[in-house]
């Protein structure tokens, strides 16, 4: 059972974490986007690889790892000058995707729909969403640094710090979770206009101006 002091901290880092989780950033852009471009389970695919960069992160925190972060330049720099090299990645193959002509856009951009994937390459689809998710979380240094920062200030004084590390790890992707529920859905129900060929190049083009800010923003950071 949960004594008062635990219970009161599991609240308040339920509050904090709920508002830093539905600020539009990197992760719900990805989200976003993905749910855009393959649909609802696209987008859930993408989603559950960030939830599991979350998790990686926070069990790095309980067993102190991410303390390298801050006490080391030279494995900080290595992941933020890999997490950039990535986001340009994405940001420019967003771009190119912008450019690329659908096979539904030739004759009304304002009201085709684009053809909805071959079922053969879904699960491929799945995967290379899923991939996304984790890379753009896990070569994120401002993610590790995040839950190295943030989660020890809501550690009862005398609680076992490695339990109550990954308990409020779990409310943080669960909250995640429920949040990136809402983007996929609401994607989903937005049905044909989502999928029109005009909203999906626009969605692009927004996806990879974003993804390069993010780039340009993780290349400058600095250790906290």
């Amino acid at each position: 059972m949960l004594s008062h002091d635990m219970f009161t901290a599991l609240l308040w880092f339920a509050g904090v974490a709920a508002l830093i989780n539905v600020t539009p950033g990197l992760d719900t852009m990805l989200v976003l986007r993905t749910s855009v471009a393959h649909g609802r389970t696209g987008g859930r695919a993408a989603a559950l690889g960030i939830l599991a960069g979350c998790l990686a992160w926070g069990a790095a925190t309980a067993v102190g790892l991410t303390a390298l972060l801050t006490a080391s330049r030279v494995a900080f720099d290595a992941l933020r000058i890999g997490g950039a090299g990535y986001l340009v990645w994405l940001g420019c193959s967003a771009l190119w995707q912008a450019r690329r002509r659908p096979a539904g856009d030739a004759t009304d951009a304002g009201t085709a729909v684009a053809p909805a994937p071959a079922p053969t390459s879904a699960r491929q689809t799945r995967w290379a969403a899923f991939r996304a998710g984790v890379g753009t979380n896990l070569l994120n240094p401002k993610a590790g640094i995040f839950y190295m920062s943030l989660i020890p200030q809501f550690v009862p004084h005398g609680a076992p710090v490695f339990r109550t590390t990954l308990l409020l790890t779990a409310v943080d992707v669960l909250e995640l979770a429920l949040w990136y529920w809402i983007v996929t859905t609401t994607a989903a129900a937005l049905g044909e206009r989502v999928r029109r060929p005009s909203f999906r190049r626009r969605m692009e083009q927004v996806s990879g101006v974003a993804f390069l800010g993010f780039a340009a923003n993780l290349l400058l950071a600095e250790r906290a």
